[in-house]
């Protein structure tokens, strides 16, 4: 089913290598029921009734069991119907179980289509899952705000009450092991990119629903916009997923993973990666150094940033680093001047002055875009913030920031490169006031 794009070509194609059935209408209305994929879904059987089942951006398993299917989240609200239909297209088995591998807005919230069907699940999650549930509650503005959301037909950007959740049922801490239809099922809990996550492993069937601890991209343990990732208990679960050695895979995103030493090799890999990040930032902690000289010298083996399953598509090691910092150090960066800083727009300003003006600071800039966009966006974003309301320094910082994101291979640094538009559009639309 074809569809038209909200986003800039890359940002499109970037989406879609991470998420797979990617649709940009969905992806700016993720808690509305309205709002599916479009898209068919993907219906793959990974083992012997065990299926990968991919409605929209966001991966889902299911185990058929004598006693009835377990089914391993449920993804974006409007995935329900779609998702729903997916499950019946293979099994006539009533749902028993549904395991939460966290608490993310297009991982659980697509069960109200069984709900409203008359499935009557049990609903099992890691118990910091409630507290993330409420800490949505408390950050609805924010969230919606950082995630690019407009509201749905119900007037809802983001979910902000209590009866917008399907709550768990059964909470556990550290590990449970479910038994249905005789077969064993055990959750393990792990930080990652979240603090509730839950992946499950199937012994008998020798499959991993791993949720978004395994993408097959670069972890996503460093988004500057969120609340803490944990990029060392991330390896550690990397690490005890290979020891089982799991002939299957089926991951909160991207593609389904089969055969036993591809998989192990691909978890020791993730798990070299990230403690080889966080090995450096602690080091550079240690050692006095400045959060930009951490940053600046990591340098990541090439047999690691070159691994076809751990790309930098999503998140980036600079950012992975930047999150290990702030979890271990204070927010201040080290530099005297940013302790009880001038704003940025008098900085800026007084940049302004000292350069011969906005106009010059905003030629520089373009000038600088064809050799360093690097720099040349710090030359851009002074010649706006010294006059929000100066059109040529409009048009320079929005046309570096796009230059930028459209250079960018990582979907995170992309949107947030583009941030910039949004704040030109508000200056333009103060302007008209």
């Amino acid at each position: 089913m074809a569809q038209s794009s909200a986003f800039p070509d890359n940002q499109q194609k970037t989406a879609e290598a991470a998420f797979g059935l990617f649709s940009a209408a969905q992806a700016r209305h993720i808690f509305s029921r309205e709002h599916g994929s479009g898209l068919d879904p993907v219906v793959v059987e990974a083992a012997p009734r065990t299926w990968y089942i991919q409605p929209g951006m966001v991966n889902v398993a299911l185990f058929e069991t004598g006693e009835g299917l377990l089914l391993v989240d449920c993804g974006c609200a409007g995935d329900g119907p779609a998702l729903l239909e997916a499950v019946r297209s293979v099994s006539s088995a009533p749902l028993h179980t549904v395991v939460y591998t966290h608490g993310h807005s297009d991982h659980a919230f697509g069960l109200w289509a069984f709900l409203e069907a008359g499935e009557r699940p049990r609903v099992v999650a890691h118990e910091n899952v409630p507290a993330h549930f409420r800490r949505y509650m408390k950050t609805a503005g924010l969230n919606a705000r950082i995630n690019g959301q407009l509201p749905g037909p119900d007037g809802k950007a983001w979910a902000s009450e209590e009866s917008d959740f399907v709550w768990p049922d059964e909470t556990y801490r550290d590990a449970l092991a479910l038994t249905i239809g005789g077969e064993r099922f055990e959750l393990r809990h792990a930080k990652g990119e979240t603090d509730d996550a839950t992946w499950v492993w199937a012994p008998e069937r020798r499959v991993i629903a791993a949720g978004d601890l395994v993408t097959g991209y670069l972890p996503n343990a460093g988004n500057p916009k969120k609340v803490q990732r944990y990029a060392e208990e991330w390896a550690d679960a990397a690490g005890a997923m290979a020891e089982l050695r799991p002939e299957v895979i089926i991951p909160g995103h991207g593609d389904l993973v089969r055969g036993a030493a591809g998989i192990r090799d691909e978890l020791r890999a993730m798990a070299a990666y990230l403690r080889h990040i966080v090995r450096h930032a602690l080091d550079g902690l240690n050692a006095g150094r400045t959060h930009d000289e951490i940053v600046e010298s990591l340098r990541v083996p090439a047999e690691l940033a070159g691994h076809p399953r751990l790309r930098a598509i999503y998140d980036r090691p600079e950012f992975i680093c930047r999150n290990v910092i702030r979890r271990y150090s204070g927010w201040w960066n080290g530099h005297p001047a940013d302790l009880l800083p001038a704003t940025k727009a008098e900085q800026a300003a007084e940049i302004a002055r000292l350069a011969g003006g906005t106009a010059a600071l905003a030629a520089r800039a373009r000038e600088l875009a064809a050799t360093d966009l690097r720099l040349a966006c710090h030359l851009a974003e002074w010649a706006f913030l010294a006059d929000r309301h100066d059109p040529e320094a409009q048009r320079c910082y929005a046309g570096v920031l796009e230059e930028r994101a459209a250079a960018e291979p990582s979907l995170m640094a992309q949107v947030n490169f583009r941030a910039g538009r949004m704040w030109v559009a508000q200056a333009r639309e103060e302007a008209r006031r």
